[in-house]
């Protein structure tokens, strides 16, 4: 009754925090809310994984305060990606619970069946203990499956929250992000002075987070991706974010990563991620993104 009290006031404040948020919405605390609003309508979730579902809703809580206080969009899409998982979590722990029930269930229909046994008529025993054992057989079989199913589903979401996990546990301090390309890291105008593509002094110590996580991780490869803002024109624009991304895989390689696990691709002035109207907008634009390979296992975006 309490974990109920509690889901039931979570749910509030999150409805509310969504029904007062302002019009310029983002699309990554979006998509977490659409989700976790699908899984309270699951009758199947609610019911077997309400804690699970307290969680992811306190988690869009958070990420929804993040936005309407006007947090960095980095922070609002990582604080939604943690509520998104929070409700694959629930979602997952729902299966699982339903799967053992059915394991139960099956446990339960075996038992019946042999006390039905003992006390069948004598003449009839030998015909009855065959069609027991024959019965007996497939249902085993079908419980075996059904363990095994349950088995694998709970090895395969702790699998993959522990890769989910150790990769942003890796990268936090560079602000990483789940999406749909798989993790991904802004650097910021901060490493270029304006209109030059050689890296600022200051920024080796990212370089260098980087270039650790690449050593740890030798399976790993990624796509370094070069954007400006749209001031200048696009031909000039197009070189400056093609030499600024050759620069960031320059250091890296200079650091110990191996070339063959790095790609650059540039952009200009294409995909910006803000408004080039204002200063503000146009100093977002200005990056370069560092795009990991996903791998088997890994938790796609929902």
């Amino acid at each position: 009754m309490k974990n109920r009290y509690l889901y039931l006031a979570t749910l509030s404040v999150v409805l509310a925090a969504c029904n007062s948020m302002p019009a310029n919405r983002n699309s990554q605390l979006d998509q977490a809310t659409e989700h976790f609003k699908l899984a309270q309508g699951d009758s199947q979730v609610s019911a077997l994984a309400p804690e699970e579902l307290v969680r992811a809703g306190e988690s869009l809580r958070i990420a929804e305060l993040a936005w309407m206080n006007g947090d960095k969009t980095d922070k609002v899409d990582h604080l939604a990606y943690m509520a998104d998982r929070r409700v694959v979590i629930a979602q997952e722990t729902a299966s699982s619970k339903t799967a053992q029930n059915v394991t139960a269930s099956a446990a339960a229909e075996r038992d019946k069946m042999r006390l039905e046994m003992r006390t069948a008529e004598a003449d009839t025993a030998h015909q009855q203990l065959a069609v027991a054992k024959l019965d007996t057989l497939q249902k085993e079989g079908e419980l075996s499956d059904v363990k095994d199913a349950a088995a694998r589903s709970a090895e395969n979401l702790e699998r993959s929250d522990a890769r989910v996990n150790d990769l942003e546990y890796q990268l936090k301090d560079l602000n990483a992000r789940k999406t749909p390309r798989g993790m991904v890291v802004t650097l910021g105008d901060v490493l270029f002075d304006t209109g030059k593509s050689a890296l600022a002094h200051n920024s080796s110590h990212n370089m260098d987070k980087l270039a650790d996580f690449f050593i740890r991780n030798p399976q790993r490869t990624a796509t370094i991706e070069g954007y400006t803002d749209n001031i200048g024109s696009t031909s000039s624009n197009y070189r400056l974010s093609e030499r600024r991304a050759n620069a960031v895989m320059k250091m890296l390689v200079d650091k110990g990563v191996p070339q063959d696990r790095l790609s650059t691709h540039a952009y200009g002035e294409e995909s910006p991620v803000a408004d080039n109207a204002s200063a503000a907008g146009r100093q977002m634009n200005r990056r370069v993104e560092i795009v990991f390979s996903q791998q088997s296992g890994d938790v796609s975006e929902k």
